[in-house]
């Protein structure tokens, strides 16, 4: 009998670790996920500890890069959080245009409009659903999605809005999860080839992967 309640303790407590830890709430529905990272928003870069020159190696620099022809770009960053993607754009050397970050979690945008190096008309964060983004087709001339999709349950919907919102030659960014720890998110848009195929699918072109973490690569695609 002590044997049976100690094995249902460690299940019990191993799926907990599961549900709010490994994949931060998502197999619990939205609402959860948002008062995680509103709960964590003070601590998150801490906990993530991001390298800063490796920010800006791998996504500041070929953004920028990419970028460059256009005059005044528009750039959009889907679940921004603390805003990793407009301050690495601002460490690399800056887009110029304007960079849009939108999030669920209010306090992680608070936290993002508080650290980012250059606050102003160049960068702004607003709350909102990325399944169901507040914007007009065509209006972005690079979208971008970093460790995020993995834990939206309506993965195939966020990207077609981002497609959607993204301009015809337009830039898509995303992280994909991949190896053995994609196993943890079933049902979840990640794993090595299937984002690709689903970018595929959707018409996107020029699509490419590269290493980026260790349960991360980074995969590029244009829109046509």
């Amino acid at each position: 009998m002590v044997t049976f309640w100690v094995v249902s303790a460690a299940v019990a407590a191993a799926s907990l670790y599961w549900l709010l830890i490994i994949t931060e709430g998502t197999y619990l529905g939205t609402r959860v996920v948002v008062w995680l990272y509103d709960l964590y928003a003070r601590r998150y870069d801490r906990a993530k500890n991001l390298s800063y020159v490796f920010e800006a190696r791998f996504i500041g620099l070929p953004l920028v890069q990419a970028l460059s022809p256009l005059p005044v770009p528009r750039i959009l960053d889907v679940a921004s959080g603390t805003g990793r993607v407009p301050m690495a754009l601002q460490r690399a050397g800056g887009a110029g245009g304007l960079v849009v970050g939108a999030d669920r979690s209010r306090r992680m945008l608070a936290e993002a409009r508080a650290a980012t190096p250059d606050p102003g008309q160049s960068v702004a964060y607003l709350c909102a659903d990325a399944a169901a983004l507040p914007f007009g087709a065509n209006t972005f001339d690079a979208v971008t999605c970093l460790e995020s999709l993995e834990f939206m349950a309506s993965g195939r919907a966020v990207l077609a809005e981002m497609v959607r919102v993204l301009k015809p030659g337009g830039l898509l960014l995303l992280s994909n999860r991949v190896g053995s720890d994609a196993l943890l998110f079933p049902g979840r848009l990640c794993r090595r080839g299937r984002l690709e195929r689903a970018l595929g699918e959707m018409e996107l072109r020029d699509i490419t992967g590269e290493r980026w973490q260790v349960h991360y690569d980074l995969v590029w695609a244009s829109k046509p």
